[in-house]
């Protein structure tokens, strides 16, 4: 947003709006929340802003209008604050520093918090949710990356080198999809490369931080003291600087903004790509590993959501992570199939463990909250609600033998200790904030008891101390009364005041009374009137106690929400193998990929839930040594495309360790998966479908590996028929020559088919279709061979075109068809009628040589062949008759 027009005459400001500026001119790029009693206020230009993407009603403070104002109850604040954050607004939160009741002055205000898209808690995250804050380093020819999802405390860096780096930058930032992103306010570098500039322009929020934050000697610092070490040796950092000082200027954000340590944030991940199977955005999107293609398809048509029969929140975040970045190491992979193949056979033990797992909350986002002291005592509470649940699951883990199960075991922290101080400290129902008291429970501390006693046995004190004045005095009408404005009082009527004790001291005379006050009541009356607010204070101070305890073992409940996840995560696939009959694969050294009766995981559930019926499963071997590439032809909705994805899909959750939807799977490991799928383009960044087409297939050719899986959907299909079959053979040729990985080539050119004579590891299947009259029913089946022609009117047909337009269609098409085999006749037969005419013949090929045939279009051909062919019949009728 703008700067705001902040005014210069502050003497004619009253002290509220000189407070107000004073706040805002710090945080003038921010809608500033500025509380004012029960509700957040916000003024001038901010109100406009809130008022319009708000939908609520735009006031004044003035009657001419000229300071526009707008609010909200402060209570109900979060809802509103959320959807700004969403719309990429910052909002600066200015707080009373001060109890109004306890000042006669105007109350101090002071901005606790900066919230902004990329670090806000926000509640309405989903479980599986990330909230990702990214920065980007560039210098030296390295490019350092770091993203912190500080809901979470997830904190990972990575760095490219190289003349891709940028690229490469860009394509990770496309595929975490942050919500903001931190970039130098004037490094130039940061715009050499188109693609990371779109990806940073993709964030709902860039932000740009200072250049000195950048420096190492500023951000490396930083980050050591967040994790509380000397070097960052023990994190892979120390030889990654430009990583390091992304993450240093992370964490300079968030204390920025937070102003508070985020004690939770106590770890981070270094990664390279290549300790992973690598997944590019393109593949990502392609695939609907976690987002459908389109967005009326419904999340469900997803492999996460298909996936997704986690117990826990952290369980649902590892899946997702574990799709972004599936293993590449088989002993690692191995061990996870071992302790799936345990589970599923143990459906007593693996019930009990899901069981003991569906208690446990969200104990990552309840530590963050905590960390950020923004948390409640019910959100403390849940953390020990959560923690009850941990000894039943140690014990349920540790009825399981396989390696993972005993790790997991041995690295599972209880914390009981935690556990109990909570239960211990607080009560059993708490209010929602610490603000009216309540909170703490009976016996934690003897002057809270103390001030409670007085609180609730007021009445009774009260009454004890008038039936007392009225036996020492005679007064049966002496009264012991309370108001707001004289406090605690005796009211002696005028007719008795000859019986009022010397000791009584006039506080206020009325007309038919007299009211008095003792040392006594002067006592009690402070004891009563401060034991609320004592009480509450006291209660703040234990609850602080309390929060710092978990604080100072927050990398405890850190690892264990680790463990936990990891438990769900593998309980999970055991549950999925038991439930939809999913096989263990097996790994091989060699690259192969061989499916048996494999099954689209995604679609079968889809049909399922439906109620369509069963999806036909279809088999799949590839081999380097043959057939390495299988060339697939045959109608559009045959099934080509899921045929392909199934593949892709199969490996990848083979590769998170979860079994698979087949008969039988055996597999090399996959070092990274291509998709060249469907057609888009980029108009912004002057892009062509076509264009787009070729650059995607250009990364497969230049950086496949004979380990890695390509999957290419009707390449060539953006520009004429001749270069795009030009282009697609071209590939089929070097894929086969040179890259040698498994390929999948789905395509419309049956040209291409007759490479399976010259190419030894390419095998054409085709879609199999069954013809009858009403017309074409898709078996949804693959066999061996190639498809004798598309059926594209067939598809036409059935999508409800217009009967005129497929008759015309097939007119068409059998024109073609006719110009395509007359061609094949001119470069064949009639060469050799003309040498018997000579004169006639050179009158052809000069013809033919004015003509540029392949400019022609079919019709045109068609013609020309018609005027040579009624040349050479009337030339043949001359030669006959002489």
């Amino acid at each position: 947003m703008s700067d705001i027009l902040i005014p210069q005459n502050e003497a004619a400001q009253t002290p509220l709006m000189r407070q107000y500026w004073a706040a805002k001119r710090q945080h003038h790029d921010a809608l500033l929340f500025f509380r004012m009693g029960d509700f957040y206020e916000l003024f001038y230009e901010d109100a406009k802003v809130a008022s319009r993407e708000l939908q609520i009603t735009l006031t004044a403070r003035d009657r001419e209008k000229t300071q526009p104002m707008c609010g909200m109850p402060y209570h109900s604040a979060e809802s509103y604050i959320t959807r700004l954050l969403r719309k990429g607004y910052r909002i600066a939160i200015c707080e009373q520093m001060e109890d109004p009741k306890l000042t006669k002055k105007i109350v101090r205000r002071d901005v606790i918090r900066v919230l902004t898209p990329g670090t806000a808690i926000d509640p309405a995250l989903g479980s599986s949710e990330n909230n990702y804050l990214a920065a980007v380093h560039v210098a030296g020819g390295m490019v350092g990356l770091a993203y912190l999802d500080l809901s979470t405390g997830d904190f990972r860096a990575t760095e490219f080198s190289g003349a891709t780096a940028l690229l490469q930058c860009a394509d990770e930032l496309q595929k975490l999809g942050p919500t903001e992103v931190l970039a130098s306010a004037s490094n130039p570098l940061l715009s050499e490369s188109k693609e990371l500039a779109e990806a940073l322009g993709r964030a709902r929020t860039k932000t740009s931080v200072d250049d000195w934050a950048f420096t190492t000697d500023y951000a490396i610092p930083l980050l050591e003291r967040q994790m509380g070490t000397m070097s960052l040796e023990g994190f892979g950092l120390a030889q990654h600087r430009a990583a390091a000082v992304a993450a240093g200027v992370v964490i300079h954000y968030v204390r920025q903004t937070q102003q508070n340590d985020a004690g939770h944030v106590d770890a981070i991940r270094y990664y390279e790509r290549s300790q992973h199977m690598h997944l590019d955005q393109v593949t990502v999107r392609n695939l609907e590993l976690l987002d459908p293609i389109f967005t009326d398809a419904g999340t469900e048509a997803t492999l996460f959501r298909t996936l997704d029969c986690l117990m826990t929140p952290m369980g649902k975040r590892l899946l997702r992570s574990s799709l972004l970045r599936p293993l590449l190491e088989a002993a690692d992979i191995q061990q996870r199939y071992d302790a799936v193949a345990e589970a599923k056979q143990n459906l007593i033990q693996r019930e009990q463990l899901r069981r003991s797992l569906g208690g446990i909350l969200d104990l990552e986002r309840l530590l963050a909250r905590i960390s950020l002291d923004s948390a409640g005592p019910r959100d403390v509470l849940a953390m020990a609600a959560s923690l009850k649940h941990l000894p039943q699951l140690c014990r349920d883990v540790a009825m399981l033998a396989a390696e993972l199960w005993r790790g997991a075991y041995a690295r599972l922290d209880t914390l009981e200790d935690l556990c109990a101080a909570i239960t211990k400290t607080l009560v059993a129902e708490p209010p929602l904030t610490l603000a009216d008291g309540g909170v703490i429970a009976a016996g934690v501390n003897k002057e809270l008891d103390e001030l409670r006693d007085i609180s609730h046995s007021g009445r009774s004190s009260i009454a004890a101390i008038e039936e007392r004045e009225r036996q020492r005095t005679g007064i049966q009408s002496l009264k012991v009364r309370f108001n707001s404005v004289f406090g605690y009082y005796i009211e002696i009527t005028k007719s008795n005041l000859a019986h009022a004790p010397a000791d009584y001291e006039r506080k206020q005379t009325l007309v038919n009374a007299e009211r008095f006050t003792t040392p006594e009541l002067k006592e009690y009356e402070t004891k009563v009137l401060t034991a609320h607010e004592r009480s509450i204070d006291i209660e703040k101070q234990i609850f602080a106690e309390l929060r710092r305890q978990l604080m100072e073992n927050s990398g405890r409940i850190r690892k264990t929400s680790a463990v936990v996840a990891e438990i769900d995560l593998l309980a999970n696939f055991a549950h999925l193998a038991s439930l939809r009959n999913y096989t263990q694969p097996q790994l091989e050294s060699s690259p192969v990929l061989e499916i048996a009766a494999g099954r689209h995981p995604v679609i079968e559930c889809l049909m399922e839930e439906a109620g369509e019926g069963r999806f036909i499963p279809n088999h799949l071997y590839l081999d380097s040594e043959g057939p390495s590439l299988l060339l697939l032809t045959g109608p559009n909705m045959g099934g080509k495309s899921t045929y392909l994805r199934q593949a892709a899909l199969l490996a990848i959750m083979a590769q998170i360790g979860c079994f698979v939807p087949a008969e039988r799977m055996r597999y090399g490991i996959v070092d990274r998966v291509y998709t060249r799928i469907g057609a888009s383009d980029n108009v912004a960044r002057g892009r062509s479908t076509f264009m787009v087409e070729m650059m995607e297939t250009a990364t497969i050719l230049n950086t496949a590996t004979s380990q890695s899986l390509i999957l290419l959907d009707e390449m060539g299909r953006g520009t004429s028929t001749f270069d795009g079959l030009a282009l697609a053979w071209a590939t089929v040729e070097y894929l086969h020559a040179r890259v040698g990985a498994r390929t999948l080539f789905a395509t419309h050119y049956h040209e291409l088919t007759i490479l399976a004579e010259q190419l030894t590891k390419l095998k054409n299947l085709r879609v199999a279709v069954k013809e009858s009259p009403q017309g074409i029913v898709f078996l949804h089946s693959i066999e061996e061979g190639p498809a004798n022609k598309s059926y594209g009117i067939d598809v036409a047909r059935l999508a409800g075109l217009p009967p005129q337009v497929i008759q015309r269609a097939r007119q068409v098409l059998k024109q073609h068809e006719r110009a395509e085999r007359m061609n094949v006749a001119v470069e064949t037969e009639a060469p050799l009628q003309m040498t018997m005419f000579t004169p006639l013949s050179q009158h052809v090929i000069d013809r033919l040589e004015e003509t540029d045939i392949n400019s022609l279009t079919p019709l045109q051909a068609l013609n020309l062949l018609e005027e040579l062919k009624a040349e050479i019949k009337a030339g043949q009728a001359g030669a006959a008759k002489a």
